[in-house]
């Protein structure tokens, strides 16, 4: 199967138009690790691979010697809109273009070579970076799946009004009982435009019930939240609201749950 990356240069910014720069020759070219060049494969791999550009047959005395030098040699021209690989293979996982292959398992390692165009925005040793439409499109289409779900949760969600208020609470700070339930409704429906994943993992969320009742006692001031610690009295039941809703699920604490349920019955 087809499958194309493109190897990418970082753009040098300086006083030269942007013409000349475009045309300057860049090449990607071979280093050393532990004074031997840097491989882009290994043992069986490095032998198939590299039959038909070294001159003598794997195991023939010569091989380790003619292989050192193929890849001391090898570099890659990048011109302006980058270098073109194809990296796809056949059903019997054989390259469909050994060199570009070749290349490809190079520059993963290459340490002037980034996997993304951020990781070499980051990092001042890397000037290159692997562009892969595939990765890209994967990625667009996981956030559509994503976007997708949260909508169908969305729908289901509309038929549940105490879900609906529970994530008020939970997702945006809000009180439910100062809304209405078209307010309510229409909130969630904003808040799941602008954040869905987080939206998701909430409607998912086997604990989202205890953690909208922790969140109105903290409303109520039954608890203190000072920095993450939700506190009862002088009693802190958790460093963060992960700890509370813990302590929460623990039948040891029954009694004591219990105590603050009608506190904040008493305020509500």
């Amino acid at each position: 199967m087809e499958r194309k990356v493109i190897i990418r240069r970082k753009e040098v910014l300086n006083h030269l138009p942007k013409e000349i720069r475009a045309g300057a020759k860049v090449k990607l070219g071979s280093m050393f690790v532990d004074r031997l060049p840097l491989k882009g494969v290994d043992g069986e791999e490095e032998e198939k691979l590299l039959k038909n550009f070294v001159d003598v047959p794997a195991g023939h005395q010569e091989w380790p010697a003619k292989t050192k030098d193929f890849w001391a040699s090898l570099s890659l021209k990048v011109p302006f809109e980058g270098a073109e690989l194809e990296i796809g293979t056949y059903d019997d996982g054989s390259p469909l273009n050994t060199m570009d292959y070749i290349y490809y398992k190079w520059c993963l390692k290459h340490r002037h070579v980034a996997i993304s165009e951020e990781e070499m925005k980051m990092d001042s040793n890397k000037r290159f970076y692997i562009y892969d439409p595939q990765k890209d499109l994967l990625k667009k289409n996981a956030k559509v799946q994503v976007r997708k779900d949260a909508d169908k949760e969305f729908i289901k969600l509309t038929g549940n009004v105490e879900k609906m208020k529970m994530l008020l609470r939970v997702l945006v700070d809000g009180d439910p009982e100062r809304l209405s339930d078209m307010e309510i409704e229409n909130t969630l429906y904003d808040y799941k435009g602008s954040n869905p994943e987080k939206f998701l993992k909430y409607c998912m969320d086997d604990n989202l019930e205890i953690q909208a009742e922790i969140e109105e006692m903290i409303a109520k001031d039954v608890f203190r939240r000072i920095g993450n610690q939700v506190i009862f009295q002088d009693e802190t039941i958790g460093e963060d609201m992960k700890d509370a809703i813990v302590y929460f699920k623990n039948k040891k604490n029954s009694g004591q749950i219990n105590t603050m349920r009608a506190r904040l019955k008493e305020v509500s």
